[in-house]
């Protein structure tokens, strides 16, 4: 089945994407810098394409205003009253809702969804679904994505959510330092959705590995870059698409995050 659509505005001349910042309290260099990006940033429109968060376990972490995802959500409400938000649930923040959306004033997407920009027809989506060879995942994902999962553990404390999270984290965390490799996309998925949605370009993340492949067909995968300010790797880009001041197709172009305010 073909994505969903979206059919950006005639007057839209440069879009945003970001993915993978897993913000979390215990990171605020992280959280800083996203800030500052929110808060500058001139396009016309912004995609955050999962993992925004470390963790969600719920929209009701909202009950309490002085929570750090009350403050996320109200980062983005801002951001929200001067250009369009939308986002895609990741793996790790894929229990995000309504309520979120509401209390944000952004547009949650179906993933993936296939943008409509400046004559180009692009792919969106986290990414983790196509990362076939990862079959413990796949299994892992189609049990959490259903219906009756979420039902039993949305029923759960939030206490006792917070604490499964925390459990689920630290073995993640295990398996980084242990030197797991994580499962690429697979490149014949990534072309059979292209064809499906008539699109060459897909824009993902989910992998951490930045960088822009060149499919069979003729088609391209965009890989965004994860967040991370902290420790040795300090990592953060911005993927504008944007529409040149004397005309032409779009382009793409990796930027730090400083650069997309109203002096880059």
């Amino acid at each position: 089945m073909p994505p969903v659509e979206l059919n950006a505005p005639l007057h839209w001349r440069q879009v945003d994407f970001i993915s993978d910042l897993h913000l979390q309290a215990s990171e605020p260099g992280t959280y800083a810098l996203w800030v500052q990006f929110m808060q500058n940033t001139t396009a016309d429109a912004l995609f955050i394409l999962g993992d925004l968060f470390e963790v969600w376990v719920g929209d009701d972490v909202l009950d309490n205003p002085g929570t750090f995802e009350a403050a996320c959500a109200e980062t983005i409400r801002l951001t929200a009253t001067r250009l369009p938000v939308y986002f895609l649930h990741g793996n790790r923040d894929f229990l995000m809702g309504a309520r979120l959306a509401q209390a944000a004033n952004a547009t949650l997407l179906q993933d993936p969804t296939t943008l409509h920009f400046a004559g180009k027809r692009t792919v969106l989506t986290h990414g983790d679904a196509l990362c076939l060879d990862d079959k413990d995942y796949q299994v892992f994902r189609s049990m959490v994505r259903s219906d009756a999962w979420q039902r039993e553990f949305l029923s759960k404390p939030l206490s006792e959510r917070q604490h499964i999270a925390a459990d689920i984290r630290a073995r993640s965390e295990a398996q980084k330092t242990s030197g797991f490799e994580y499962a690429d996309v697979d490149d014949f998925a990534a072309c059979e959705l292209l064809n499906s949605a008539f699109a060459d370009v897909m824009i993902h993340g989910h992998t951490h590995r930045p960088a822009t492949h060149t499919l069979a067909g003729g088609h391209a995968r965009w890989v965004l870059s994860d967040w991370h300010i902290h420790g040795a790797h300090h990592r953060a880009e911005v993927l504008r698409l944007q529409v040149p001041a004397t005309g032409g197709d779009a382009v793409f172009s990796r930027l730090p995050p400083g650069d997309c305010g109203p002096m880059s």
